[in-house]
């Protein structure tokens, strides 16, 4: 893996900030080596919620030199927030941090004015009054998480793990967030338009657990939607239908994905060609895979591996062929 400095990450402390939405990020983040953490504010002591008291060991000043920017979830998000605020996180955006809002923190940077013409999620109890504060933005409804270039939104509490991990898996690799999710005895990030919340209880037998277990080990072979609903002893538009509803994705691209995350932890930490992955993948030819691997990441896989690569895992063999 290339050498390269810590990620400068600035959590704002804002004024009725709530306290696990901050102290997830803080120890997400905070935990992780490739991360240098500082916590933004005013000067004095902020009053978050539950009587937990923040004191910020940096002025808003220092967000300036932030590499990612993380505003918490805080209660009351109608009320106004000082301008020294927004100023902070408008001018984060504009030179090109990326700036992440986690459950109602999204409300702030939507009164920044960065979320004009943009897309974001929340928490599903504040969409509706999202979207009637800031009609310019795109409020997207009971999903993970959002990602609109530079922005990331989340919906709360354990969404904010999810983007928390999501950032780590960007920044540092697959690897790098399995650890870091299995630090915090959690699963590696859920995709981004899994539900936030479910109406409907999945039926006895008819949850697609197992069926999607099967489908990540015979990742090589050409797995088909028709073959993913026999094993789930489905019709196949009933399949399709209850796949998305657990998911927030239909099969096919939740395969894709799947797909993709493999390759990428085998160029973290294998020295296998481009051949041998796309292979082991089932992504067909080195051509094939080189396209939906630029796709799916926005960089080709020999990059990905220049900056990512750690050598093999514990008992995995290494070879070029």
């Amino acid at each position: 893996m290339v050498s390269r400095p810590a990620r400068t990450v600035a959590i704002v402390a804002m004024p009725r900030v709530i306290a696990l939405d901050y102290s997830i990020a803080a120890n997400v983040l905070g935990g992780h080596p490739g991360y240098e953490l500082m916590v933004c504010g005013e000067p004095g002591p902020v009053a978050a919620e539950q009587r937990v008291t923040i004191v910020a060991s940096h002025g808003l000043a220092a967000l300036a030199r932030a590499d990612v920017v993380i505003v918490p979830g805080y209660t009351d998000p109608h009320l106004a927030i000082a301008d020294a605020y927004l100023d902070a996180i408008a001018g984060s955006a504009d030179r090109g941090a990326t700036v992440v809002g986690i459950c109602t923190g999204t409300f702030a940077l939507a009164a920044s004015g960065i979320t004009t013409g943009r897309q974001v999620t929340t928490h599903w109890r504040y969409t509706a009054q999202l979207r009637q504060l800031y009609p310019e933005t795109t409020v997207i409804d009971n999903v993970l998480f959002v990602q609109d270039g530079n922005l990331l939104t989340s919906a709360g509490a354990g969404a904010g793990i999810d983007v928390c991990l999501h950032l780590i898996r960007t920044d540092f690799g697959v690897d790098a967030e399995r650890l870091a999710s299995k630090d915090m005895v959690a699963s590696p990030a859920r995709p981004g338009p899994q539900p936030q919340i479910v109406d409907v209880f999945s039926p006895p037998g008819a949850d697609l657990e197992a069926t999607r277990v099967w489908a990540v080990k015979h990742l090589n072979e050409p797995v088909t939607v028709a073959e993913l609903a026999r094993r789930s002893s489905m019709a196949r538009r009933t399949f399709i239908r209850r796949f998305r509803e657990q998911t927030g994705m239909p099969p096919i691209r939740w395969l894709t994905l799947q797909r993709v995350l493999l390759a990428r932890r085998l160029l973290e930490t294998s020295d296998w060609s481009v051949e041998r992955i796309a292979n082991v993948t089932g992504m067909g030819t080195a051509a094939n895979f080189r396209a939906i691997f630029r796709r799916e990441t926005g960089m080709s896989p020999s990059t990905y591996r220049r900056l990512h690569h750690i050598g093999a895992a514990p008992g995995e063999a290494r070879s070029s062929t």
